[in-house]
C-alpha cells in the first residue's frame, strides 16, 4: 500500500486550530494564508508519494553502507534528495535573504509530517539541517553566515549536529572534544563523536558539522562548552570549496530500524587538527546549541505522528482486505474482513484518534511558534512563547510515545502477517522506536516539562492552560449536542486531574525532588493527553457546525467521531496517571538497590 498524504486533515487543522489567517496577518507573512499552504501541501504531497515514499522499504532492506571512510546511501536517495531540494523544499520556513521561501511554521510542519510519513530515514538529514540553520542563524557571525547558510537553505549543503561522544550521551557536562585556538582566529578541533545523524553521506558536496567542544582554560562542566562550525570541506573566499578538513567517518552503526539513515562515529583531528570557527562567543555553545534541539525536539514529535499515521494507513488497507471469521452481531453469515470485528474497530480508532489529536497539538504549537517569533506586538509574543515553550516537551515526549504504541496495534492488526517483514508493518514498529530516545529521551522531556515549564513558575504557565482548556468545556457543554456535552465531561475530569499534578510538583519540588520526579514522565504523558484531547474537543466544535451546514458531511462527522472516540477511550487515562503520580510516588524508590 502506498503512502497518501492526508492533506485535507492538515488543511482542517492549520484552517480551525492553528488559525492561518490569524498567522497571515503577522508582517512578513501576508501571503501564507489557507491558499498558499493548500498550494503547498499539495506540491509537498507529490514529492512526498511520488518520488520519497517508494524509497521506505529499499532503505530498510539496503540501508546505507561504509567502506575505507565513504558512506554510501540507499539507491535513488541522492537523486531523491537532488529533487527535494531544487524544490525548495529544505528552505520552505527560512528566511528569503538566504534563499529560502520565508514561509510560517504553520505549513511547514504540516510539510515535514509529509516527508516523515514518507520515509523516515529520509527525512532526517533536512531535519538536522534545520537545526543548523537555526543556530546559526541566531548565533553566527556574519562570516559565517555569507559563507554557510545560503548553501544549508538550498539544500546544496547539508547540516549536522555533533553533542553525544563515548562517554557523554544526555550529560555533557561530560563532552572531551577540545578546541585550540589559532592565530588566524580559527580553532583546531580534536575528539570522537559517536551517533551523528548523516555525519558522511553521498548525496551533497559538503557537510557542515555543528560541533560542541572545550577551548582549554574553560570552566568545568556545561558552563565551558563552545559550538563550533567544522565542514566536510573548508570553504574558500570565493565560495568554492578548498581542502578536505580532518573530520572523518570511521564507522557507521547498525541499527534496529531508520536503517537507510547513517549513523555516523566522527573522528576530529587525527591528522594534525579539524578546522573550525567559533559559533557565537566561547562558552555559550549549550546555549546555542539548545536552539537547534529545541527545533529538532517539534521535529521529532511531528515524526512520531508521521510514522503513526503510515502505520494506520497500513493497517486500515490490511483491515479492508483480510478475511477472517463471522462478524459477532451476524451481520455477515460467511467469513467477513477484519474491519467488521469490533475488536479491530478499536485498534483502528486507537490509532486514528491518537494521530488525529497529536497533529492538532502539533500544529496549534507551530501557529503558536509564529506569533512568538514574528508578531509586532511584545505581548503576544511573550505570551505565546510560554505556550509554544510548555507543547515542545509534550509534542516530542506524548506524540512518540502515541507512535510506539500506534506502530504496535499496527503489527497487530496485521496479526501473524504483521510479524513477517514482508507485510512492511514491523517496520514502522522498528523505525519508531529511536523517537522516544534521541533529541533527549520521554524522561528528559519530562524532567524540561517539570523542572523548566511547571515548578519554576510554580505551575502559572500550566494553570494558563488549563484555564483555557476550562473555556473549551463552557463551549462544548453550550453547543447543546450529546457528543459535546461527553467530550466537555471527559475533558474536566482531565484537566482536573492534572492540576492536582501540578499543585503536587508545585508543593514538593524542593521538599521531595525524588516523590516529584518519579512522576514526571507519567506527568508529561498526562499533560499531553489532555492537550491533545482539547486540540480534538476545538475540532469537534468547528466539524458539528461544519457538518450541520452540509459542508463535506462525511468528514466532519468523522471528526466528531473521533474526538468523542478520544475522550471516552484515551482521555479517561489522565485520573489514574494523577493516582500513580500523587498517591504513587513514594513506592517508585522504595525498593532498596540491593534488592533488583
Amino acid at each position: 500500500m502506498s503512502y497518501v498524504a492526508p492533506i485535507k486533515d492538515m488543511l482542517f487543522d492549520i484552517e480551525h486550530l492553528a488559525n492561518i489567517e490569524q498567522v497571515a496577518s503577522i508582517p512578513g507573512f501576508e501571503d501564507a494564508g489557507l491558499e498558499t499552504a493548500q498550494a503547498v501541501l499539495e506540491e509537498c504531497a507529490k514529492l512526498s508519494e511520488g518520488v520519497v515514499a517508494p524509497l521506505n522499504v529499499a532503505g530498510d532492506l539496503n540501508p546505507s553502507s561504509w567502506k575505507d571512510g565513504v558512506v554510501t546511501t540507499t539507491p535513488g536517495f541522492k537523486d531523491a534528495f537532488k529533487q527535494y531540494a531544487e524544490g525548495g523544499w529544505q528552505g520552505l520556513q527560512h528566511p528569503v535573504d538566504f534563499g529560502g521561501q520565508g514561509l510560517p511554521k504553520t505549513i511547514g510542519a504540516a510539510c515535514i509530517e509529509m516527508l516523515n510519513s514518507a520515509n523516515l530515514s529520509f527525512a532526517l538529514c533536512p531535519l538536522l539541517t534545520d537545526g543548523a540553520i537555526e543556530a546559526l542563524l541566531t548565533a553566527g557571525s556574519d562570516e559565517l553566515k555569507a559563507t554557510y547558510l545560503e548553501k544549508l537553505v538550498t539544500g546544496e549543503w547539508t547540516g549536522t549536529m555533533n553533542l553525544t561522544e563515548p562517554q557523554a550521551g544526555s550529560d555533557l557536562a561530560l563532552v572531551r572534544t577540545k578546541a585550540e585556538p589559532q592565530p588566524d582566529g580559527s580553532y583546531k578541533v580534536f575528539g570522537t563523536k559517536i551517533f551523528i545523524t548523516y555525519g558522511e553521506h553521498d548525496m551533497v558536496d559538503n557537510i557542515v558539522h555543528l560541533v560542541l567542544a572545550r577551548v582549554a582554560g574553560a570552566p568545568e562542566g556545561v558552563k565551558g562548552i563552545s559550538l563550533f562550525v567544522v565542514p566536510k570541506f573548508l570553504v574558500n573566499k570565493d565560495g568554492s570549496l578548498g581542502a578536505r578538513n580532518d573530520v572523518h567517518c570511521v564507522s557507521i552503526e547498525h541499527k534496529m530500524g531508520i536503517k537507510a539513515s547513517p549513523t555516523a562515529v566522527l573522528q576530529f583531528g587525527d591528522h594534525g587538527g579539524a578546522v573550525g570557527y567559533l559559533v557565537g562567543e566561547e562558552n555559550r555553545g549549550l546555549e546555542y546549541m539548545f536552539i537547534m534541539m529545541n527545533a529538532a525536539r517539534y521535529a521529532v514529535g511531528v515524526q512520531g505522528i508521521a510514522v503513526a499515521e503510515r502505520a494506520y494507513q497500513k493497517a486500515v488497507a490490511y483491515a479492508k482486505e483480510r478475511v477472517q471469521s463471522r462478524p459477532v452481531d451476524g451481520s455477515v453469515k460467511a467469513s467477513a474482513t477484519i474491519i467488521h470485528h469490533p475488536d479491530v474497530r478499536r485498534m483502528l480508532m486507537t490509532m486514528r484518534a491518537y494521530t488525529e489529536g497529536c497533529r492538532a497539538m502539533a500544529l496549534t504549537g507551530a501557529a503558536a511558534y509564529d506569533a512568538a517569533h514574528s508578531h509586532p506586538d511584545a505581548q503576544v509574543r511573550a505570551d505565546n512563547a510560554t505556550f509554544y515553550e510548555f507543547l515542545v516537551p509534550l509534542i516530542k515526549g506524548y506524540s512518540t510515545e502515541m507512535s510506539l504504541e500506534v506502530t504496535s496495534l499496527g503489527v497487530q492488526v496485521h496479526g501473524g502477517m504483521g510479524f513477517i517483514e514482508e507485510t512492511g508493518a514491523a517496520q514502522y514498529y522498528r523505525d519508531a522506536k529511536i523517537l522516544t530516545i534521541y533529541e533527549g529521551t520521554t524522561a528528559i522531556q519530562a524532567n524540561d516539562l517539570v523542572g523548566r515549564k511547571t515548578t519554576r513558575d510554580g505551575g502559572a504557565s500550566a494553570k494558563a492552560i488549563a484555564a483555557q482548556i476550562e473555556k473549551t468545556e463552557g463551549e462544548l457543554n453550550a453547543s447543546g449536542s450529546a457528543d459535546a456535552k461527553a467530550v466537555a465531561a471527559r475533558l474536566a475530569a482531565a484537566r482536573k486531574a492534572f492540576l492536582d499534578v501540578v499543585d503536587f510538583m508545585a508543593g514538593a519540588a524542593k521538599t521531595s525532588p525524588n516523590d516529584v520526579y518519579a512522576g514526571s514522565v507519567p506527568y508529561l504523558m498526562l499533560a499531553g493527553n489532555l492537550v491533545a484531547g482539547w486540540q480534538l474537543g476545538r475540532a469537534l466544535l468547528v466539524a458539528q457546525e461544519l457538518s450541520a451546514k452540509g459542508e463535506d458531511k462525511v468528514f466532519m462527522d468523522a471528526k466528531v467521531a473521533t474526538a468523542r472516540f478520544y475522550a471516552d477511550h484515551i482521555l479517561v487515562k489522565a485520573a489514574s496517571l494523577r493516582d500513580s503520580i500523587v498517591d504513587g510516588a513514594s513506592t517508585v524508590m522504595a525498593l532498596p538497590q540491593d534488592a533488583f
